[in-house]
């Protein structure tokens, strides 16, 4: 059974996330590639943001007694497959995930003109999954 409070609780720190980031990020590429606390600020709640939406949906699957995915984007791709998030979604989040995997074991030194455009054109995609979650657990609530 899906645990509402548990989901709830992970949406609102999605959301926080989100507010976080669009609260410190600059105005120019230039600007946030001088700045290293807000560079610190926006990858830390770019990470938590995708590390929580994971959690939800792995939640989601498993509480429904589907297989657990194997990795990190098989977990959105999942998601859609079960009608949670739309598939065109589940595919931009799961990017997010190869975004998130350099940022957390540096496997490469972050391009701040890619953050640039996830700050400032992709952050939405998080608020949608809270949209579409939020509305999932109404409809699971109701049936």
């Amino acid at each position: 059974m899906v645990d509402r409070q548990l989901v709830l609780n992970k949406l609102e720190s999605i959301l926080r996330c989100i507010h976080r980031i669009e609260t410190k990020r600059p105005d120019t590429l230039d600007q946030l590639a001088q700045d290293l606390d807000v560079q610190d600020i926006i990858i830390v709640n770019i990470e938590r943001a995708v590390q929580l939406s994971v959690d939800i949906c792995i939640h989601w699957i498993t509480a429904q007694d589907y297989p657990a995915p194997k990795t990190m984007g098989d977990a959105f791709a999942e998601s859609a497959r079960i009608g949670i998030i739309p598939l065109e979604l589940a595919n931009k989040l799961s990017k997010s995930v190869g975004f998130r995997n350099i940022a957390v074991h540096q496997y490469e030194k972050i391009d701040w003109s890619i953050v640039y455009v996830i700050i400032w054109n992709k952050i939405d995609d998080f608020r949608q999954f809270c949209g579409y979650i939020s509305e999932a657990l109404d409809t699971f609530k109701s049936s």
